[in-house]
């Protein structure tokens, strides 16, 4: 049956396959679509984490002195 996603082939430990079988059972849904929605899950944290370090960056070198004004910004 063709499709118009890609397929990604993974290999996973015996103790993480049970784990992923287990919530596709427990949810109703397919093997791939637990391991689809997992892998959503991963993207969005590492982003997270991302951009709170960005964060702290940018509140490290931060200077209200030469910061704009909210009057500034729409001037």
């Amino acid at each position: 049956m063709p499709t118009k996603n890609p397929r990604v082939n993974i290999v996973v430990e015996p103790p993480l396959y049970t784990a992923m079988q287990d919530l596709a059972e427990s949810e109703g849904v397919s093997l791939s679509t637990v391991a689809r929605d997992l892998i959503r899950e991963a993207i969005d944290l590492r982003e997270d984490v991302d951009l709170a370090a960005l964060a702290d960056r940018r509140t490290r070198t931060f200077n209200k002195k030469k910061a704009l004004t909210h009057q500034d910004l729409w001037e």
